[in-house]
C-alpha cells in the first residue's frame, strides 16, 4: 500500500527532481482514502536512481523496455526527433507542448504491449505476477500539459485499447471517457 504524500509544489532542475515540502503531513491517514500524487513517482525514481548507483532510466530500458521489444518508447522527448511527436495543446492557449520535458513518450503500439504482457503475465514471474495482481490494476490513465491517454485490458475481447488525446482543459476529460467508452462498446458488440 502507497501512502500518499501531500501534493506539493516540486521544482524540476534538469533532469533531477527536488521534492520540496516533504515533511508536511499527509493529506490523509494511510487506509483512509485514496490520492494520486506524481509526488510519489519522483521520489521512487530518485530512491531507484541512489540505490542502484545510475540512472533510473537506464534501469527501465534494461529491465522492462529491451526485454519487452519496446523499442518506440524513450524516458524524454530529447531522445526523439520532435517532428515525429503530434502536437499536444491546452483549451485557450495557442502554445504548442510538445517540446516540454514531461516524461516517458511512447507509441500507442507500445503502450500496448507493455499492457497485454502485464496482464497476460508474460513479463512477471508467477509469484511477482501474484503480488502486483493483488495490489494493482494493470491499466493506464493520466494526462500531462496538451495530453491525455488512456489504456486498459480487457479480458472478455483480449484486447487492450489505447487512446491518446493531444488536447486537454474545458471538458476534455469527460469528452475522451465517452469518446472511450463508446469505442470499448463497438468492439464488444463486434465480438
Amino acid at each position: 500500500m502507497a501512502y500518499p504524500i501531500t501534493q506539493t509544489p516540486i521544482i524540476l532542475i534538469g533532469q533531477s527532481p527536488t521534492l520540496t515540502q516533504l515533511d508536511k503531513p499527509a493529506d490523509f491517514n494511510p487506509d483512509a482514502d485514496y490520492g494520486y500524487s506524481n509526488t510519489n513517482y519522483l521520489l521512487l525514481r530518485k530512491i531507484m536512481s541512489n540505490v542502484l548507483g545510475y540512472d533510473h532510466n537506464q534501469y527501465i530500458k534494461d529491465e522492462i523496455l529491451t526485454p519487452l521489444g519496446l523499442t518506440n518508447t524513450f524516458s524524454s522527448v530529447h531522445e526523439i526527433n520532435l517532428v515525429d511527436l503530434m502536437s499536444g495543446y491546452y483549451v485557450g492557449y495557442e502554445n504548442d507542448f510538445k517540446a516540454l520535458d514531461q516524461g516517458y513518450v511512447a507509441t500507442a503500439q507500445d503502450v500496448g504491449d507493455f499492457i497485454f504482457a502485464l496482464n497476460k503475465g508474460t513479463f512477471f514471474d508467477e509469484q511477482e505476477q501474484a503480488l502486483y495482481a493483488s495490489l494493482y490494476k494493470y491499466e493506464h490513465t493520466g494526462w500531462v500539459l496538451g495530453y491525455s491517454s488512456i489504456a486498459r485490458y480487457y479480458k472478455d475481447i483480449d484486447t487492450v485499447v489505447v487512446q491518446f488525446i493531444n488536447t486537454n482543459g474545458d471538458d476534455t476529460v469527460m469528452l475522451t471517457e465517452i469518446i472511450y467508452n463508446r469505442i470499448i462498446d463497438i468492439l464488444t458488440a463486434q465480438q
